[in-house]
């Protein structure tokens, strides 16, 4: 008889000990479950700029740059692309958006190489604004329709947007007028570092 109560104790601790490890997890579960369905998401898995779903498409669009040759994607380079389509009267504004792109730019450090700046003319002659710094990898792109269409909102009133174009040529981030720069940073430092 007195065999059967450490037994029974030992067989009570145990089951105890299952019941916490069985409630712990399914209440994790339903914690993370919880979390998921109510949108909630890491402060480091939000992005600054507007996700764009679904992405605009320009993979069949071969933009032209101001000195006529041609811009490809090429998606094996892994180049990512911060596009400005500013209007034809854009003024101060797009000399101060050119300065705070080149700054963004410049604070890629050693990843700068793999992010173009696309500075998409709404006229012919191409210009960039005046006095305006200029980023190493800045491409002046000829006014084309097709490249304008593909970006979701360019036209809209009230100032320039900037957008994100991934390696393969599909339009994934739009920045509203007036964004803060530091987001552009965070997200276009993000995606850089993906390979």
């Amino acid at each position: 008889m007195t065999e059967s109560r450490p037994a029974t104790s030992a067989r009570n601790r145990n089951r105890a000990v299952l019941l916490i490890i069985v409630v712990l997890f399914l209440g994790s579960l339903a914690l993370a479950g919880a979390l998921r369905f109510s949108g909630w998401r890491p402060s480091g898995m939000k992005n600054n700029g507007e996700l764009l779903d679904p992405p605009g498409d320009l993979r069949t669009v071969v933009p032209r740059l101001a000195g006529g040759s041609e811009y490809r994607w090429n998606p094996i380079e892994r180049t990512w692309r911060i596009a400005v389509a500013p209007p034809a009267d854009c003024g101060d504004e797009c000399a101060k958006l050119a300065r705070q792109v080149d700054t963004v730019w410049q604070l890629f450090g050693r990843d700068a190489d793999r992010a173009h700046v696309l500075w998409i003319c709404p006229t012919s002659p191409c210009t960039y604004p005046a006095g305006a710094p200029q980023p190493a990898t800045l491409r002046l792109v000829e006014p084309s329709d097709a490249l304008r269409a593909g970006l979701p909102r360019a036209g809209t009133s009230g100032g320039v947007p900037v957008y994100v174009i991934d390696p393969n040529g599909f339009v994934i981030l739009r920045y509203a007028p007036g964004f803060d720069p530091a987001g552009l940073r965070a997200d276009m430092a993000k995606l850089l570092k993906l390979k």
